[in-house]
């Protein structure tokens, strides 16, 4: 994983990718759309990580807001495979940042919604303040999370609040399954070589350079070309085949969160299409 800066067990992973070459002249392949203009604002610094303040298409103004980051970016620490944490009160705080990477201001948390390194690699948390209240006070709005999965070959940018930095790349492919350590997560997005992210930018928004959406959740890389060990993940085809890949970086998809969040922007893990592991016990 790309580790928290502070009181991590062990080192998070960089991320890594190249853009895309430019069309030959002739060349009869559709162009991108037009890229928009992405800077940081709805990021925010957490004490280890970065996150951003997110939507879901259905989020209402008067909602509580959402932050995402990453399920190893929980200030209680690692979840262990199986785990997840739902509901649990929370006091963090996080600073929100500008278009320009300023600082704009301080939100926090009344509860982790939710947070797991299981499947996926991810938290979010309840903010004490609504989607309506961050606009007014900061003049910031959500990063809305895009419902469709992200295609292979667009323009991304990973957006790091932490770092205030802003590294552009392009999704190479997907990871059927990515094995780090004790952990294993299921169709991760893989970066061109050109996002070098450092430590600190785990959680950072994977934001689609077209759409302004947000399509995957930074977490981790290859750091020194060792086999599914912590700080170097793997991958595994379906038929169970071990690709390493040295120096390359990886995300979480997030388009399957948005099923899962009902009215009043609740964690609701039985609702129609969410896929989110459940705790233990929980039907």
């Amino acid at each position: 994983m790309k580790k928290p800066l502070v009181g991590a067990c062990f080192a998070v992973l960089l991320l890594g990718a190249t853009a895309a070459p430019a069309a030959a002249v002739g060349d009869e392949r559709p162009a991108q759309p037009k890229a928009r203009a992405v800077g940081f604002a709805g990021t925010v610094a957490l004490s280890n990580c970065s996150g951003s303040v997110v939507r879901v298409p259905d989020s209402k103004p008067g909602d509580p807001a959402l932050v995402l980051s990453n399920g190893h970016c929980l200030e209680s620490g690692f979840p262990a495979p199986g785990e997840v944490v739902l509901n649990k009160p929370s006091t963090r705080s996080f600073t929100l940042l500008n278009a320009s990477g300023g600082n704009a201001g301080k939100v926090r948390a009344s509860k982790v919604a939710y947070g797991t390194m299981t499947d996926t690699d991810i938290s979010l948390y309840q903010l004490t303040s609504t989607y309506s209240d961050i606009e007014s006070r900061y003049g910031i709005k959500a990063l809305e999370l895009n419902a469709a999965r992200p295609e292979q070959g667009r323009a991304i940018t990973v957006a790091s609040g932490y770092w205030k930095k802003l590294y552009k790349c392009n999704v190479d492919g997907f990871a059927y399954r990515l094995k780090e350590g004790s952990w294993t997560w299921k169709d991760s997005v893989r970066y061109t070589p050109a996002c070098q992210t450092i430590g600190g930018t785990s959680g950072s928004p994977v934001i689609d350079d077209a759409t302004g959406k947000v399509v995957a959740v930074n977490n981790t890389g290859n750091e020194n070309g060792e086999r599914c060990t912590d700080n170097n993940p793997c991958e595994v085809d379906e038929n169970g085949k071990v690709t390493v890949r040295k120096g390359i970086n990886y995300a979480q998809q997030t388009y399957w969160i948005v099923p899962c969040v009902g009215a009043g922007n609740k964690i609701d893990l039985n609702r129609a299409g969410c896929q989110l592991p459940k705790p233990s016990g929980v039907k």
